[in-house]
C-alpha cells in the first residue's frame, strides 16, 4: 500500500469550509442529527456546534412528522452550523418508505431554501443533478453516495465506482462500504488519496473504525462523529468527543505516524487514551488507534508503509506476532511472545519485543515491598516465593519468565496441559 509522506501530501488541502479553523488537516467533522422532531434537531445542532463540529447532517428520514416547506425553513434558519440534508430511503439503508418524487422534490427544496449540501444516492443522482441544472447556488454542493452493507469491493471496482459517481455530476463522492477484515480499509485509503475530486470514504463496522479517524491523514473530505455513544447513523461511528479528545483528530495530517493496539477483542483497551495523551503532551505527531485484527500477518503485510510505525499486541496475537517479525529481541524469543512491534525506519523491518514481563513483575515487586512482605536481603521480593500463573498464553508466558528470572518458584495452571 502506497502511503509515503510525499504521496499523502498530495491529498487536497483546500477542503475546510470558509471561516473554519486552520488545523493540520482539512477534513471536516459532521455530526449526524437523527431526532424525531424538528425542535429536537435544532437543539442537537446547537449541541453539535458546542462540541466542535463543522457541520451537521440532518436526517430527514428520522422525523416522525414532516412538513417540508415549514420544517426545512426552520432547520436552515435556526441551525447554527452548515447543513447537509439526507433523506435516506429504505432501499439504501434509511427509514424513508414513501414516494420517490416527493423525496427528491424535498431535497431540491432544501437547496432552494439555503442548504449547504444534500446527499443523493447514486441510483437517482443523474436524474437529480440534471433537474437542478442552472438552478444550483454557487456555494451548494451535491454529495452522491453509494452504500455497500455487505463488503468492500476490490480496488479496481472501487475506482470504477468513483468514476461512475463522478459521471453523475457529483461535487463530492461518498463511498461507504463494510469491513469484513481491517485490511479492507486500505483500499478505501488508496481511493481517497488518489482521487482528483473530494471523497468521503468510510468503512462501516468496528473493523473499519480507522477509516473514520485516519481519513484526516489521507485527505478525506469529512468524517462523522456522533453526539452520544450508540446513537449512530451508520455502524462504527465514533463520538465527536472521542474524535477530538481521544484521537486528537484536528492534529492528524499527511505526515502523522500511525500506532495502535492489535487485538481481538480490542475496543475495551485504554491504550489509545494513554498513548494519545502522551503524544499530545510532548508534541509528537502521531495517533494511536484501536485495531480489531483477525490475521496479524495479513494486517502487517497490508499496512507496510513506514507511516504505520508501531503496534502493541494483545490477546490473541502475542504468539503469532513473533512469527510476523523480521527480528525478535532475545528476551521475547525466550518468552515465546511479542507484545510490542516497532517498524525500523531505515529499512522497514519489524522488530518484536516483550515488555509485559517488565511491567507486570516490577508492579508486583513494588506492591510486595510497599506491604512489607519482602526480604530486603534477598534481592527481589519474589525470590523464593511461590508464584502462580493462571493461563499459558502470551501474557502468562511473560509472567512465568519474569518470575523465574527473579528466583520465584513458578506454578502454571491452564486448561490445556500440552500448552503448559
Amino acid at each position: 500500500m502506497e502511503t509515503s509522506s510525499g504521496l499523502l501530501a498530495s491529498a487536497s488541502s483546500d477542503q475546510r469550509m470558509e471561516g473554519g479553523d486552520i488545523s493540520r488537516n482539512a477534513t471536516l467533522i459532521c455530526v449526524p442529527i437523527m431526532a424525531e422532531s424538528v425542535d429536537k434537531m435544532v437543539i442537537d445542532a446547537g449541541k453539535a456546534k458546542a462540541s466542535g463540529a463543522d457541520l451537521v447532517e440532518i436526517r430527514l428520514d428520522s422525523l416522525k412528522s414532516f412538513s417540508p416547506l415549514d420544517d426545512l425553513k426552520t432547520i436552515i434558519t435556526e441551525c447554527p452550523l452548515p447543513t447537509l440534508f439526507t433523506y435516506r430511503p429504505k432501499w439504501e439503508g434509511g427509514q424513508y418508505d414513501g414516494d420517490e418524487k416527493e423525496r427528491l422534490n424535498t431535497l431540491r427544496l432544501a437547496m432552494e431554501l439555503g442548504a449547504d449540501y444534500v446527499d443523493v444516492e447514486l441510483q437517482v443522482a443523474g436524474e437529480f443533478v440534471n433537474s437542478i441544472y442552472e438552478k444550483k447556488p454557487e456555494k451548494f454542493k451535491v454529495i452522491v453516495s453509494s452504500h455497500n452493507y455487505q463488503n468492500t469491493p476490490s480496488a479496481e471496482d472501487l475506482s470504477n465506482l468513483v468514476a461512475k459517481i463522478q459521471s453523475t455530476g457529483a461535487d463530492i463522492v461518498k463511498i461507504a462500504t463494510t469491513a469484513l477484515d481491517i485490511t479492507d480499509v486500505a483500499r478505501i485509503f488508496q481511493i481517497t488519496v488518489h482521487s482528483q475530486v473530494p471523497v468521503i470514504g468510510l468503512v462501516m463496522g468496528e473493523r473499519g473504525l480507522i477509516s473514520r479517524i485516519l481519513c484526516a491523514k489521507f485527505g478525506g473530505y469529512l468524517t462523522f462523529g456522533t453526539l452520544e455513544a450508540g446513537i449512530v447513523s451508520a455502524p462504527g461511528q465514533p463520538t465527536i468527543k472521542d474524535l477530538l479528545y481521544l484521537y486528537n483528530f484536528r492534529q492528524i495530517g499527511p505526515d502523522t505516524k500511525v500506532y495502535g493496539i492489535i487485538g481481538k477483542p480490542v475496543s475495551h483497551s485504554k491504550s489509545p487514551a494513554l498513548h494519545n495523551e502522551a503524544f499530545k503532551s510532548v508534541g509528537f505527531n502521531g495517533v494511536y488507534v484501536h485495531l480489531l485484527v483477525d490475521d496479524i500477518a495479513n494486517f502487517l503485510w497490508t499496512y507496510s508503509s513506514p507511516d504505520f510505525a508501531g503496534f502493541s499486541c494483545t490477546i490473541p496475537h502475542k504468539e503469532a506476532a513473533m512469527k510476523s517479525c523480521d527480528e525478535v529481541d532475545p528476551v521475547a524469543k525466550s518468552i515465546g511472545a511479542v507484545n510490542c512491534i516497532i517498524r525500523r525506519y531505515n529499512d522497514g523491518k519489524l522488530l518484536g519485543y516483550n515488555t509485559d514481563y517488565v511491567g507486570a513483575i516490577s508492579a508486583i515487586e513494588d506492591r510486595l515491598q510497599a506491604s512489607g512482605n519482602a526480604n530486603s536481603a534477598a534481592g527481589s521480593p519474589l525470590a523464593g516465593k511461590l508464584f502462580v500463573v493462571i493461563g499459558a498464553g502470551g501474557a502468562g508466558k511473560a509472567l512465568g519468565y519474569g518470575a523465574k528470572q527473579k528466583g520465584a518458584r513458578v506454578v502454571i495452571a491452564n486448561r490445556t496441559y500440552g500448552k503448559v
